[in-house]
């Protein structure tokens, strides 16, 4: 069961690989993303993953680990706040804010920092339902 103030963390880091995997599902062939050279004429200066991939481990998270099985996304919000790099360690955090129990809800705060500086590249807020585990 979860509970207010709860805290979930998860490491994790994109290969280039995984990246040109989403730029094809998503048809994003953004070159920010896959072209090196012309990243490097970029303020990035050299590729940066797609924001929704990084977004992605919330998903991940949310479906499989935290609530886990069962768990139903209803909302995300999402502010990038810094570009992310494949292979760069992160770590996403979950903070349990609000729990509404006869609804099986939770709204959930989301960070993703950069585990090195600390600092945050993402941060959002979803709402999530699970008949089970809430």
């Amino acid at each position: 069961m979860l509970a207010a103030n709860q805290t979930y963390k998860h490491a994790f880091q994109y290969t280039q690989a995984q990246v040109q995997a989403f730029a094809e599902v998503t048809g994003d062939h953004n070159p920010v993303h896959l072209d090196a050279i012309y990243a490097a004429t970029t303020a990035f200066k050299k590729p940066i993953m797609h924001g929704f991939l990084s977004g992605s481990v919330f998903s991940k998270v949310f479906g499989t680990l935290f609530p886990g099985e069962g768990t139903i996304y209803l909302r995300q919000t999402m502010e990038f706040l810094r570009p992310m790099y494949v292979d760069v360690m992160y770590e996403a955090v979950f903070t349990v804010k609000e729990i509404d129990t006869e609804k099986h809800r939770a709204i959930v705060e989301t960070v993703v920092y950069d585990t090195a500086t600390q600092k945050p590249c993402l941060r959002g807020e979803a709402e999530v339902m699970n008949q089970r585990e809430i």
